[in-house]
C-alpha cells in the first residue's frame, strides 16, 4: 500500500503549554471515514472518534486501536477505586509537559483542572514546568511521572517512597505509575505522526 505523506507548510505550531483546545494535523494520511467498516468502528470503541485525524490514522490498525483505547479508558475512567480522576489526569499532563507533546497536554490538564478545580495549579505545571512546586502529594505526582519517563529503569523506591510519604496507597500508587507510563508512550506516538495546530479562533 502506497502511503502519502503530508505536509501542513501553513501551520504555525504552537510554542507554549496551554489549557486551551488544540488541534492536530497528521503527516501520514488517515484512513478515510467513509470507508470505515465494522472491524473499524469497534477499533475507534467511540463513534466520535471518527471526527479526529489522530483516531483515524490509527484506524489504518483497528485492532490495535481497540487495544490502545481500551487500556486507556481502563486508566482514566475505570476511577471507582484508587487514584481519583483529577490526579490520573494530573500524571499524564505532567508526562507529556516532560515530554514535550503540546497537545496531550493541552488535553489532560483541562481534564485535571475540570475534576480538581485548581486550574491555577495545573497552569502553574504547564507555565513553570516539571519543577513546579504546588503541594506535596502534587509535587510527589508530578516526579514520580517525570522520572519514568525520562528513565524508566530509574523509576524506583525513591520515588515510591515519595508517593507514601504523601499519602497514596498501593492502588493509587499503581494508578500513577499507570497513567505516567500510558502517556509516554502515546506522547511519543503522537510527536511522531503529526503536529498541534492553534486554538481556534473564536
Amino acid at each position: 500500500m502506497t502511503e502519502t505523506t503530508l505536509s501542513h507548510a501553513d501551520n504555525r505550531e504552537p510554542t507554549a503549554f496551554t489549557q486551551e483546545e488544540l488541534g492536530w494535523l497528521p503527516w501520514l494520511e488517515p484512513f478515510p471515514a467513509d470507508q470505515l467498516t465494522e472491524r473499524h468502528w469497534a477499533g475507534l470503541v467511540d463513534a466520535s472518534r471518527a471526527k479526529s485525524p489522530y483516531f483515524l490514522l490509527l484506524a489504518r490498525d483497528p485492532d490495535v486501536l481497540q487495544a490502545r483505547t481500551k487500556t486507556d479508558k481502563d486508566i482514566f475512567y475505570n476511577t471507582s477505586n484508587g487514584l481519583p480522576r483529577a490526579e490520573r489526569e494530573l500524571a499524564a499532563t505532567a508526562t507529556s509537559r516532560s515530554n514535550g507533546c503540546i497537545f496531550c497536554a493541552s488535553v489532560h490538564s483541562r481534564f485535571a483542572t475540570q475534576y480538581s478545580k485548581r486550574g491555577a495549579d495545573v497552569q502553574r505545571l504547564l507555565d513553570e514546568g516539571i519543577g513546579a512546586d504546588i503541594d506535596s502529594r502534587w509535587n510527589a505526582i508530578i516526579a514520580a511521572s517525570v522520572a519514568l519517563t525520562d528513565t524508566p529503569i530509574a523509576f524506583g523506591a525513591e520515588q515510591i517512597g515519595a508517593l507514601r510519604a504523601a499519602g497514596l496507597d498501593v492502588g493509587e500508587i499503581v494508578d500513577v505509575i499507570n497513567g505516567a507510563a500510558f502517556f509516554n508512550w502515546a506522547n511519543r506516538l503522537m510527536l511522531s505522526l503529526g503536529e498541534p495546530t492553534p486554538p481556534a479562533k473564536s
